[in-house]
This record gives structure tokens, sequence and C-alpha cells, in this order.
């Protein structure tokens, strides 16, 4: 995982089939990373489900949620449409997991992203990441935490 305190590496990804999102163009607002293994299984459809009903929480903390994976834009539109996703799903599928690798979030045993979280302040830098074990929802505690932690750094 990278750590803290360091500028999260900029990169830019399908978010729809016909739409990319670049991590650069959300400075000023706090972002969550949320890589995943895949589209469809179980427990990732528990923790989307999950970050889904934050959304309320998480945008009063100015906060941009952010699902990756490296299943393709298509299965991510229709993965998105079906559970009613109001966050972006992108697709690091080509070159496949590129910038899962530059998170340290890519298991190459299996080829996909390993369950890993990034909190990313307004001026983008790492400010918490957590890696779940295998098979564990990693739940939201730690990143409504985070981004309490620097709204009330942010306070005058």
């Amino acid at each position: 995982m990278l750590t803290t305190g360091i500028a999260a590496p900029d990169f830019e990804l399908y978010q729809t089939p016909d739409s990319r999102l670049r991590l650069s163009n959300l400075r000023g607002k706090n972002v969550i990373l949320a890589f995943y293994p895949a589209d469809w299984s179980p427990v990732c459809g528990d923790q989307m489900s999950l970050y889904n009903e934050m959304e309320t929480f998480f945008t009063r903390q100015q906060a941009q949620l952010i699902g990756i994976s490296v299943d393709s834009r298509w299965s991510h539109a229709a993965y998105s449409e079906q559970h009613g996703f109001y966050f972006p799903l992108l697709a690091d599928f080509e070159p496949k997991g590129a910038v899962s690798k530059l998170y340290d979030a890519f298991d190459e045993s299996t080829g996909e992203c390993r369950r890993a979280l990034y909190v990313i302040d307004g001026d983008g830098i790492i400010r918490w990441s957590y890696l779940s074990p295998i098979g564990i929802n990693p739940g939201a505690d730690g990143i409504l935490t985070a981004l309490e932690t620097i709204h009330t750094n942010n306070q005058p």
C-alpha cells in the first residue's frame, strides 16, 4: 500500500463506455478510492452496496467515492445499473491493472484488484489507506474516521 502523506498518483480510466474520469479533475474534493476484486461477486456486491447507502455521509464530507476493478467498462455499466450506484465504477481493464499496480492494489496471482481503500484529501494527498483481508468487507468506519479527521484538521 502507498503511504499516507504522499501525493496520490494521477490516472485516467473509463467511468462509462464513452467517458473517462481523471483523478486530478477532482481536486478540491476528498476522494475515496475503493479497489475491489470483481463485479458480480458476493463480498464486492455487499461492499459497494454499503458504500452506496453511505452517500449522504460521504457527500457531507465533500467526498467523491470511486470504485475501481479490472472488469471492463461494459461490465461496470451493467453492474452499476442493476445496483443503482450513485458513484462511478472505473475500469482498470487495459492495460490490465495499471492503476491498481500504481496504488499497490493489484494481486498478480489472481489478476484482480485487492480490496484496498484510500482516502485522498482535496489537495491530492493520501490521508488514509487500508488493505482488507481476502473475502472480508472492510465496511465504512475507517473511511468515515479519515474523512472526519480531514474535516477537523481543515477547520480554522
